[in-house]
């Protein structure tokens, strides 16, 4: 079946029968107010991903924060939903259908993980894992699992991005020989330590905000805002961003596995992530697709190309006949008139969305796939972290993403990472998760 969506942007293709779509305690009939979620991470970015599910039409069943203060306006919010600090125990519960996953990018593989081995659906936020290896085993766990998965990409939804797809699609540049993605924002670091020893906050579980990470001293420089500097617990502006800005490329170009990663920046240091970067994939021919390059800048960096539009933050694509710059809400082509450039064309319509949680609602009822299903977003998310490796790796190295291997040593070790106990016997049991299933 497909969906005709009105305003949040995505393809819904056939879905599986809501048969193959139960897990352990998931055995589904009923509406979208039936679905039973537990959001893990409800303030900041949560607090937002928490209004979205509520407002599709899910029933908020559990609410889960390791910072009872911050979560204080959620449960206020949502008054009959139980609360607890550790997601794990949740796990065993009979009264949730998904988890809805908002905390720092460390984390994210753990609780995806966990509870889709336990029979839950999962939304996580981007990027979807922290590494490279997490990103794999969660596509693959998901369909072996039979989940329904989304992750939080909501500007795929977007009418902008679709029109963008249809063009590049149908050939309105010609073939496109390179693309060219920046943003401004720049979450990076000299890599200092912070040297002061302040205390614990109250109601803060400092020891399960850090999970499986190596433990260090508490310090507001970690969190809760600025986690996303240090690569112990995120993966800088281009983990950050890229998922979204990429995404839109990934998408109309139809990528898969680079087949060569090459990244140079700020000063590489082993704590915190670049002040600014620039990182190149190189694709192979797939399809009717010519080879192509894409690049990434941040930090301020941008490409040298004459003519592109003077916007903060932006996708390029470079075809034969001229160029299409694009951002979340508007296009423009570069150096042939839209007109001419639309003329002939045999535009195949992707159809609006229903919206980005509502598409993860439906999907568990069996109505619909979401289109940032866990099958797509994970290589998405694998081609953005591959690009992270590059940089700390500070080597360019060739990629075999079918069998998982790098060429270079230095970029295999950045791969996966280490847990901490107790945390690494829980996840064992994924590890051997990263060949293509």
């Amino acid at each position: 079946m497909t969906w005709q969506l009105n305003r949040r942007s995505f393809v819904i293709s056939s879905a599986a029968s809501a048969a193959a779509l139960t897990g352990p305690g998931l055995a589904w009939s009923g509406n979208s107010s039936q679905v039973r979620v537990a959001v893990v991470g409800v303030a900041g970015r949560g607090a937002s991903n928490l209004a979205g599910i509520a407002a599709a039409g899910a029933k908020v069943a559990y609410l889960c924060d390791v910072d009872e203060p911050r979560a204080a306006a959620a449960r206020k919010q949502f008054p009959d939903a139980k609360f607890t600090k550790d997601f794990r125990t949740i796990l065993d519960s009979k009264d949730v259908d998904a988890f809805v996953i908002s905390t720092p990018d460390h984390t994210h593989f753990p609780a995806a993980a966990l509870a889709m081995d336990a029979g839950m659906h999962v939304y996580c936020e981007k990027p979807l894992a922290h590494t490279v290896a997490e990103s794999r085993i969660l596509n693959n766990l998901a369909r072996s699992k039979k989940r329904v998965t989304q992750m939080g990409t909501q500007v795929h939804s977007e009418n902008n991005y679709r029109r963008v797809v249809e063009l590049i699609r149908a050939g309105a540049i010609g073939q496109v020989k390179e693309a060219h993605v920046w943003c401004a924002k720049s979450w990076g670091g000299d890599g200092k330590k912070p040297t002061d020893t302040p205390s614990i906050p109250e109601g803060l579980d400092y020891d399960l905000w850090v999970g499986p990470a190596a433990m260090r001293p508490y310090n507001k420089a970690h969190l809760p805002f600025e986690w996303r500097r240090w690569w112990d617990f995120g993966t800088g502006t281009l983990g950050d961003m890229g998922c979204h800005y990429l995404d839109l490329v990934f998408w109309a170009l139809n990528l898969d596995h680079p087949i060569h990663v090459s990244a140079t920046g700020s000063p590489v240091n082993d704590e915190m992530a670049a002040k600014e970067l620039t990182a190149t994939w190189k694709f192979d021919k797939r399809g009717n697709r010519n080879p192509v390059d894409l690049t990434w800048y941040d930090g301020g960096r941008k490409p040298d190309i004459k003519g592109i539009l003077p916007w903060g933050d932006g996708v390029l694509f470079v075809g034969e006949k001229g160029m299409l710059q694009s951002n979340y809400g508007q296009h423009a082509f570069i150096g042939l008139n839209a007109e001419d450039a639309k003329k002939g064309l045999k535009i195949d319509p992707i159809a609006a969305s229903p919206g980005h949680y509502v598409e993860f609602i439906k999907g568990i009822q069996g109505e619909g796939k979401p289109m940032c299903s866990f099958d797509y977003s994970g290589l998405l998310s694998e081609m953005v972290i591959l690009g992270v490796v590059a940089y700390r790796a500070g080597v360019p190295f060739n990629w075999n993403g079918k069998a998982f291997l790098a060429d270079q040593p230095k970029a295999t070790a950045l791969l996966t990472k280490k847990y901490r106990a107790p945390w690494d016997k829980e996840l064992a049991k994924f590890m051997n998760m990263t060949q293509l299933s």
